[in-house]
């Protein structure tokens, strides 16, 4: 593929003029300058970090992060506009190695013949696979390339460790409704890039309505804008163009849901939803459920999730949580969606809703803990197997009691040496594990009985 090597500079003001005639509302509208930006004030603005690396001059190796739409590219193309280094651009879908290797090279000449250095904006660097992110290393560290990677996906999980050490973060969020509203105002009032030119009037709950649908996205936001008045261009010609509500719904395109069933939605979602199960929160518990059900997340995922909710937050507090959950786990897979949502609904609220004890789960954590760091405990000769012959003439079993053959079915013994014996499981006074917790305490009750009166005798 070609690559820009300076800005457009290949083209003409003419041509340049003619490429921004036809190009969509979204794109005309991005920002020229810091103080045209939109958002992103937690690191962009007056004394922030951003800010302050640009004014002195001093930009580094830097990495967007955030969801479609909250001006990442944008930001990348102010930033060309700040620095006398050369921009390059790439975008990582349609990119390869022998690229990467040119621009390289061409950093490397600017940089013997004129002493400036080249920016190299990475569109969609998480498309980059492990080799083409090496490539840019040594470059990159020895102050050749100046990168700006831009990524939807968590860098920390789609870019190279080396890479992310050699360069700043910046997470990027959504930008808010009143970031998208002054948006698409400006919008409708720019004669120059722009619908200043048509006469347009746009009721407030129209914009309000488009701001809100958009999810912070301000492509979509303006995309939606631009249909809705062009759509009634041609039929109004000179006359004024009305924006309301009800063109407002039509003109926004169905709603994509953002989610990445491998990066850092899919994880951060499936711990939304676990959280709200365990914190009781059953309208918060089916809102994440909802989310990772229209995002496409598999709902073999989701059922796995609610089933170890069950286990392991719930426990012996309610032991009906996780028979819910296994059903929730084979009907499912069974049925499919979209009658799958009702299943993964009733268990994920019923375990949400469910008193709550994570004993069990504290005791195998704990026992499992000891197994790998402690002293391994041989299995006491009265439990051992005694079914085969040779078991009897080695002592196995023989002095094992049978507890059905005992009142109430126990019989007090050690199952594990009594110098070894350790407290793994606590329930709790919460739910179904409050009758557990009682006949435990009865059959402590017996065991210390038994043990005075052998010590009696």
């Amino acid at each position: 593929m070609a690559y820009n090597k300076n800005n457009n500079s290949l083209f003409s003001e003419s041509e340049k003029s003619n490429i921004r005639s036809v190009a969509p509302l979204a794109v005309r509208m991005r920002p020229k300058s810091l103080e045209d930006f939109v958002g992103q004030k937690h690191f962009l603005g007056p004394g922030k970090l951003l800010t302050r690396i640009l004014q002195a001059g001093k930009l580094t190796s830097i990495i967007f992060h955030g969801p479609p739409g909250c001006g990442k590219t944008s930001l990348a193309r102010v930033i060309a506009n700040y620095t006398s280094a050369k921009f390059t651009y790439l975008s990582a879908p349609a990119a390869s190695v022998k690229d990467i290797r040119e621009i390289i090279a061409f950093a490397k000449d600017q940089l013997k013949a004129a002493g400036s250095r080249t920016v190299l904006f990475i569109d969609e660097i998480h498309r980059f696979n492990r080799a083409q992110q090496d490539v840019l290393l040594e470059d990159v560290e020895s102050g050749i390339i100046i990168l700006i990677g831009a990524t939807t996906e968590n860098p920390y999980f789609s870019v190279n460790s080396p890479l992310i050490s050699r360069s700043t973060v910046f997470s990027f969020e959504p930008l808010t409704e009143q970031d998208i509203s002054d948006l698409l105002k400006n919008a409708l009032n720019d004669h120059g890039r722009g619908l200043g030119k048509i006469n347009i009037s746009a009721d407030s709950d129209a914009l309000d309505f488009i701001a809100a649908m958009s999810d912070g996205d301000a492509r979509r936001a303006l995309t939606a804008l631009e249909v809705a008045v062009l759509s009634q261009a041609s039929e109004q010609k000179d006359h004024e163009i009305h924006l309301t509500l009800e063109i407002a719904k039509e003109s926004m395109q169905q709603k994509s849901i953002q989610y990445n069933g491998s990066g850092d939605t899919h994880y951060d979602l499936a711990s939304a939803l676990q959280k709200s199960m365990r914190g009781s929160d059953p309208d918060a518990t089916v809102y994440w459920l909802a989310r990772m059900i229209a995002g496409g997340e598999d709902i073999r995922f989701i059922a796995r999730r609610i089933a170890v909710c069950a286990a392991e937050d719930v426990g012996n507090a309610d032991p009906t949580a996780t028979i819910l959950a296994a059903a929730a786990c084979q009907i499912a897979e069974f049925v499919g969606l979209p009658e799958a949502q009702l299943h993964l609904a009733q268990a994920a609220i019923y375990v949400a809703c469910a008193p709550k004890s994570n004993a069990s789960a504290n005791a195998i954590w704990n026992a499992l803990s000891d197994v790998k760091t402690q002293k391994i405990i041989q299995v006491p000769k009265h439990l051992k197997d005694s079914h085969y012959k040779a078991a009897k003439k080695l002592g196995f079993g023989a002095d094992y009691k049978y507890p059905h053959d005992f009142e109430s079915g126990f019989v007090p013994q050690d199952y594990l040496p009594p110098q070894e014996k350790k407290k793994y499981y606590s329930p709790k006074h919460a739910g179904y594990e409050k009758n557990i917790n009682e006949y435990l305490q009865k059959l402590e009750i017996l065991i210390k009985r038994s043990k005075e009166n052998k010590q009696n005798h």
